[in-house]
């Protein structure tokens, strides 16, 4: 062991770094980035934005983000669901918004659950500050798979896991990454319910994604201060690069995350760019009808592979019958196109991106040949 081993936190020696691969190749389909760049008028107020911030560098930037707050607040209740903006948080990227939930309500001596296969950095977040991690499970493998979903969670079982573990803090995605799987309200509402010591954290970083009645947990926020939901600019807004994930909650939650998080933790220009990203919300959101259209294009054609596709309520799909996912994996990126292996069994991960992307994709999925295909001699 040398010596930055033995100085290292014994619970972060022998992990690995989050980080999927950034490749230079003709078809980049593995980390849900939007393929669409920003629109040029909204290029053009993002650099208006901040050249007006720039000569007052010199100070610090507004510690409370009060602006933006309202922005999202008024984004969010487009939705139909009103959103104050003392009920809104941001950061940098979701991510950050997930720490502070953390930093302020795990810690040592506390747990936080999450339903796997889910988003990888919920344990990744989790273990950084030192809270315990239980891996829930979904209905991996079930005999019944209603419809091709594998990766269901039902009340029953949810409810189960959340009163055995007791935990502190509870993970939901919907919809899920990776399975691209949406929960109903019901699962929500049950696991709030069944956990009263815990926050209740609905990750919806895909949520414009979803399709038509996909129901969004902002409707149960009222009368529920123990619950939370998350958002992103990364995904629908196509603003990966900007970094802003933002979340929903009981203004008094919203007033505890401030003991956690960095003195102006939101520089000036990333304030005043996800503000010129907001007042264009239709045209950065312009992309998602045809991006949803490429998901299900990509859901209804690979079956005619051989392939298992999930169903998705996200920008991506996850599809299995693979014999072996990494030399597919590898298969496919020797044809040009880079797809995510999440570490499921017999299972990929594509993003949805253009329809010469899609296409791509699918003629490289087309030649793979047999040998590729689970139970396949």
């Amino acid at each position: 062991m040398s010596a930055i081993e033995e100085l290292l936190r014994e619970d972060l020696r022998g992990r690995t770094a989050y980080g999927a691969p950034q490749l230079d190749v003709p078809v980049a389909l593995n980390t849900n980035e939007s393929s669409y760049a920003v629109p040029p008028e909204v290029v053009d107020e993002i650099v208006a934005a901040v050249a007006a911030v720039a000569p007052g560098l010199n100070r610090y930037p507004d510690r409370e983000f009060t602006d933006l707050r309202t922005d999202l607040a008024d984004y969010l209740s487009r939705s139909g669901t009103t959103v104050r903006a003392e009920q809104v948080w941001a950061g940098n990227g979701s991510n950050e918004v997930l720490l502070h939930l953390l930093q302020a309500f795990g810690g040592q001596g506390r747990t936080a659950l999450g339903f796997t296969p889910a988003y990888s950095m919920h344990p990744i977040i989790t273990a950084t500050t030192g809270t315990t991690w239980v891996d829930g499970m979904r209905g991996v493998g079930a005999s019944d798979r209603r419809g091709g979903a594998p990766f269901d969670l039902s009340v029953e079982s949810a409810v189960e896991q959340v009163e055995r573990h007791d935990p502190h803090v509870v993970f939901l995605c919907s919809p899920n990454n990776p399975t691209g799987t949406a929960l109903t309200l019901d699962v929500v509402t049950a696991v709030h319910d069944a956990a009263p010591r815990a926050v209740v954290v609905v990750d919806e970083a895909y949520a414009e994604f979803a399709r038509a009645g996909t129901p969004s947990a902002l409707t149960l926020l009222e009368g529920r201060p123990r619950l939370v939901v998350t958002r992103t600019m990364s995904k629908a807004f196509a603003f990966a690069g900007g970094r802003l994930g933002y979340l929903a909650a009981d203004p008094e939650l919203v007033d505890a995350l401030r003991l956690v998080r960095m003195p102006y933790h939101l520089s000036s220009p990333a304030q005043a760019i996800a503000r010129a990203a907001l007042r264009h919300a239709d045209t950065m959101l312009g992309t998602v009808d045809a991006i949803k259209e490429q998901r299900d294009r990509i859901v209804e054609s690979l079956p005619g592979l051989g392939l298992d596709p999930v169903p998705s309520d996200a920008n991506f799909v996850l599809f299995g019958g693979l014999r072996d996912s990494a030399t597919t994996w590898q298969a496919l990126l020797d044809r040009g196109v880079l797809v995510r292996d999440v570490g499921i069994d017999h299972y990929l991960r594509v993003t949805a991106g253009t329809p010469e992307e899609t296409t791509a994709f699918l003629d490289a999925v087309a030649g793979l040949g047999p040998d590729h295909l689970e139970g396949q001699p």
